[in-house]
């Protein structure tokens, strides 16, 4: 009986992220005036299939085989995560009004399928998502406050830089070294990465900067900043980070000067500086060979990414079932390669959608950051979503041999308190832009309605 629900609910978690994917692409087209939906039914069903997924994927974790009875850690956590999404959907409809809510469905679906996947993992590193995952809810709670406290916190730009360099250079002292890249600073048994709370940091620096109309001197200055924060990641061996905040750099530059030869130029260095890295760091050229043979050196350098590729080929379209797979091979499984294990027991159909979902949050932040009429409050959506969207790129790619791995997470799904932590502010502050433009939008329409008519 219980082989034959995994065998159901491989067909019950397509239809789950297909009808998700469905009402949210029904809302994104409703927003951009291209079609007539009812936002209240399609909010509604995102959020009612994301709790079917959630119970329907711990009736089946929960299960002990041998025992015949459910495990009750796995249903404590199973009932904490839904009381989790409950609570996330609170904040988003009390503390963020005037927020989109389909931004907050798309994380609050990626959160969960991360949970689920780490509970099936390893139910450790699961608690301690959740108990991150709360720390992170509770802080947007006060995200509308801060900004009410610390206004005009546009001109504190070299307050951001200033602290960005002190976390970068003190992990350079302080850190230990993870999968050879220097980037965790431990204290005791708690640990953080501080180039994820740089980039909170960095966006506000740039959008600081981009803000006002860039002159040549500004833009020297911006571009050797920029330059210097890439060059100390490079250092520390961190070609990931470094590479997501370089594109970031590039691409906010290119939005804030509509300059082409500029956005070539940097591409250019950019080859450059990757030639430079394959030659200087052996781990790099390690990466490279995998990704051009991995099964060349199988046994080593390619194991990583062969376990990855096997567990994708072996979960086929509909996937092995929630339980069947093997992820516990592929090495790093609960970081780097969570999505080739989501790809093994879900399948690649709902894969493909897992991407629609970040396809979906991705195109709303974007859409929010070019509705934006402030200048500062668009690029900080605008830089936040493309940060975002280039790591998910770099690490998706890099699972299924599309491109060299360079070891970041995926965010809100991957296991990491910081990165966690991070990413669930990030989304806030780009819900308190779109309150803004909505307020915003609602001013100016009241004062028309209040001037007094002329006869």
């Amino acid at each position: 009986m219980f082989d034959l629900l995994i065998i159901i609910s491989r067909y019950l978690f397509i239809i789950y992220i297909v009808l998700f994917l469905y009402n949210g692409t029904a809302f994104l087209l409703d927003e951009a005036g291209m079609t007539r939906h009812s936002h209240r039914r399609s909010i509604f069903t995102c959020r009612t299939m994301t709790a079917l997924m959630h119970i329907t994927a711990f009736l089946i974790i929960s299960f002990n085989r041998e025992t015949i009875t459910y495990s009750i850690p796995n249903l404590i956590i199973a009932a904490a995560g839904l009381i989790v999404i409950l609570a996330g959907q609170y904040i988003e409809d009390k503390v963020y009004k005037d927020g989109c809510p389909l931004v907050w469905n798309c994380v609050i679906f990626l959160l969960d399928t991360g949970l689920i996947m780490l509970v099936r993992l390893n139910y450790s590193l699961a608690v301690r998502q959740l108990i991150w995952i709360v720390i992170g809810f509770f802080v947007t709670m006060w995200i509308p406050v801060f900004v009410k406290i610390v206004p005009k916190f546009e001109k504190l730009e070299k307050l951001y830089i200033i602290l960005s360099f002190l976390l970068i250079i003190s992990t350079l002292v302080l850190g230990s070294a993870e999968y050879g890249s220097k980037n965790w600073i431990y204290i005791g048994s708690f640990s953080f990465q501080p180039s994820e709370i740089v980039k909170f940091l960095y966006i506000f620096y740039l959008a600081s900067v981009f803000r006002k109309k860039i002159d040549l001197k500004g833009l020297i200055i911006t571009a050797a900043v920029s330059g210097m924060l890439v060059i100390l990641l490079v250092l520390q061996k961190d070609l990931g980070s470094a590479l997501i905040f370089y594109m970031t750099y590039l691409t906010m530059l290119y939005m804030a000067t509509s300059n082409e030869i500029l956005l070539f130029s940097g591409i250019g260095v950019l080859a450059a500086g990757s030639v430079f890295a394959y030659r200087l760091f052996s781990h790099v050229r390690v990466r490279v060979s995998a990704w051009k043979n991995p099964w060349a050196d199988i046994d080593s350098g390619g194991y990583q990414i062969c376990q990855s590729l096997f567990a994708i080929g072996t979960g086929g379209l509909l996937g092995s079932g929630l339980t069947r797979g093997m992820p516990l091979s592929i090495p790093v499984v609960s970081k780097d390669f969570i999505f080739a294990a989501i790809c093994e027991e879900f399948g690649t159909i709902y894969a493909i959608c897992f991407i629609g979902v970040f396809i979906l949050l991705f195109t709303r932040g974007m859409m929010i950051a070019f509705k934006c009429r402030r200048r500062y409050y668009s690029f900080i959506a605008a830089g936040f979503t493309v940060m975002m969207a280039f790591q998910t790129f770099l690490i998706v790619g890099g699972v299924i041999k599309f491109i060299p791995l360079t070891g970041v997470t995926l965010p809100f799904v991957s296991y990491g308190g910081t990165s966690i932590f991070v990413s669930i502010l990030v989304v806030s502050f780009i819900q308190w832009v779109n309150g803004y433009e909505v307020k915003a939008e609602r001013n100016e329409v009241e004062a028309y309605e209040e001037q007094p008519k002329k006869h």
